[in-house]
Order: C-alpha cells, then sequence, then structure tokens
C-alpha cells in the first residue's frame, strides 16, 4: 500500500513585509507552520537584522566588544562593519534616548538618523529604548524623518501604542507591536492597532523574547500558539509575522559574561556564540520569521541551519 503524509489544513497565511528603499527584502508570506514545505508555500528565507546602538552601548559583554567596540562609537561606521558580514538588514537601536542613560533629545537623535539614512542603504528597523514615554516622544518624530525610507518603526506597547502606530502610518513605516508574552495581549494590541486604521499586513508581533534557560519554553509556546492561531484556526489578528529580538536577551545572561564560573562550561567565546544562535535557531522553530541578533558567528550559524532546512524542500 502507497504511503502518503497525513497534511495539515490551513484556513490562514502570514502577510509578507517588504521594506527598505532602494535595497528592499522580504519576509513572511508562508501559509503553513515553519520549514513544513510540503503543506503550503514559503516563499521567503526568515530574515536576519544585525543590531547598531546610536550611542556606545553599555551592557555589551566582552565577547561582543571584540568585534564591535573599535566602531560603536559612530553608527554609520557600525552598520557597514555589519554589512561586512553580510547584513541584509539593520536594526537601529535608539538606547541614546533612555533617561537612565543620556536622555539625549529627539531633536538630536533625527539629526543622527538624516546622517544614518544617507550613507546606509541597507533596510533599516527602528527600535526606540524600550522606554514607553521617551519612546512615544521620539518615535513619531524618528518616523517623520525616515518617511520615504519605508522602514520597520519600533516598539509599539499597550501605553504608546497610539502615538507610535499614527506616526508609523503616517511616515509609510510598517511596526512592531510588542506585548508581554500573552496570546490575547498580542491579539488585542493588534485589534487597538488595526482600529485605528493601520493596514494589518504591515504589523509585526513581537510577543517579547527571551533567552535560552531564562523562560525561553515559556517564549517559545506562546509564539507557537499564536502562530497555530494565526494558520490553523485562521485568527487574522495573529497571523502577523513575528521578530525574536533575539540578542537583546540572550548577551544579557551569566552563559553569555561569566568566564570563570564553571570550568566545565568551556570556552566563553563559543559558549556566547552558540547561546546566541540556538536560542535563535529554536524561536525560528515557534515561528517567528525575523530575528534580531549581534554576534556576527551565530548569524553564521543560524543562516547555515536556515539553508540546511531549506535542502530539504526539494527532496
Amino acid at each position: 500500500m502507497k504511503f502518503s503524509i497525513i497534511k495539515e489544513s490551513y484556513t490562514g497565511s502570514v502577510p509578507e513585509i517588504t521594506f527598505g528603499k532602494n535595497r528592499k527584502v522580504s519576509f513572511g508570506g508562508e501559509k503553513s507552520l515553519p520549514f513544513l514545505f510540503f503543506e503550503g508555500e514559503h516563499p521567503h528565507k526568515p530574515l536576519i537584522s544585525f543590531e547598531v546602538q546610536d550611542s556606545p552601548p553599555q551592557d555589551y559583554p566582552k565577547e561582543l566588544a571584540k568585534v564591535y567596540s573599535s566602531v560603536w562609537d559612530d553608527p554609520v561606521r557600525w552598520a557597514k562593519l555589519c554589512e561586512s558580514f553580510g547584513a541584509e538588514a539593520i536594526a537601529l537601536r535608539l538606547m541614546s534616548i533612555h533617561p537612565d542613560t543620556t536622555d539625549a533629545k529627539a531633536e538630536d537623535v533625527a539629526d543622527k538618523l538624516k546622517k544614518f539614512l544617507n550613507e546606509i542603504d541597507l533596510p533599516l528597523i527602528i527600535l526606540g529604548c524600550n522606554h514607553t514615554e521617551k519612546d512615544a516622544e521620539v518615535l513619531p518624530i524618528v518616523s517623520d524623518v525616515a518617511r520615504g525610507f519605508n522602514c520597520i518603526i519600533g516598539k509599539a506597547q499597550e501605553g504608546n501604542y497610539k502615538t507610535i502606530a499614527a506616526s508609523a502610518m503616517a511616515g509609510g513605516h510598517s511596526l512592531i507591536a510588542m506585548s508581554e508574552l500573552d496570546v490575547n495581549l498580542a491579539k488585542q494590541l493588534n485589534i487597538l492597532i488595526t482600529q485605528m486604521g493601520f493596514p494589518a499586513n504591515k504589523l509585526i508581533i513581537d510577543p517579547m523574547c527571551s533567552a535560552l534557560g531564562y523562560g525561553f519554553e515559556y517564549t517559545y509556546s506562546v509564539m507557537e500558539r499564536i502562530r497555530i492561531a494565526g494558520l490553523i484556526q485562521g485568527d487574522p489578528m495573529l497571523s502577523s509575522p513575528m521578530v525574536a529580538d533575539v540578542g537583546f536577551y540572550v548577551w544579557k545572561t551569566k552563559e553569555t559574561q561569566a568566564e570563570d564560573e564553571n570550568s566545565q562550561w568551556g570556552s566563553l567565546h563559543e559558549r556566547g556564540i552558540i547561546w546566541e544562535a540556538v536560542t535563535a535557531c529554536s524561536f525560528l522553530l515557534s515561528g517567528a520569521e525575523l530575528l534580531i541578533m549581534r554576534h556576527p558567528e551565530a548569524v553564521n550559524l543560524v543562516k547555515y541551519f536556515i539553508e540546511d532546512l531549506i535542502s530539504t524542500k526539494e527532496k
């Protein structure tokens, strides 16, 4: 008797998002669960964006400093270094605006961004500092400065989504909407944003992220449930592409920073890279289409993982 694979039926699909001005990239668009090519279309590979900060980072551990400290006083040079590593997109994180750091003014950030946009041609994700009030103050100005560059703006949260979503819509940008590790909260935030008139096909869900060993399993399950609800149950408010802000969370862990915590842990260099890569690969399996990462060697491992899975597509 001939064997035939039982296939899942899908009633939903993930919108495709394209961003960038002269150089464009796309992600999303799939019609089945991650990497199940035999069940539905997957027109794009997951996209990895390199993180760049607009001021010298205060929380980068030694292994990241080895890579970026020579350029991190200049976001343009930093982005060009990432481009030499093969970056397809840049995530510019505006950490200088955080009240606990330099508390930079919106006008100063806008001037920096104008220079950045003029010199960097890669598609751009522009992220605030994750301070609700300061992001609501700065991101509208940033969205206006980047008008015409077709960026991704983030992150809109429950406390500031009205201001940020309105400015992103006016600037013609896509938008990251971040909720706190809850399927219903993610859906509710998307409903509220689309009720303002923001196009659902330009929304990206950030269910919040975590690192391997630090609430990772719970995050994975939330992302998986979001993807199942969007594709199998056909919920249009949960079918948006998802982003995993991997590097931001991974490089805070003691495993990526502690040199001599445990002799059995082995090389700090290898450990940090693998910690980021394993976290990223796992979130790809849970449904993330967009990753924001830091270490170039970790990025290369994830790219290899993606290509290895895609190689099964034709078999």
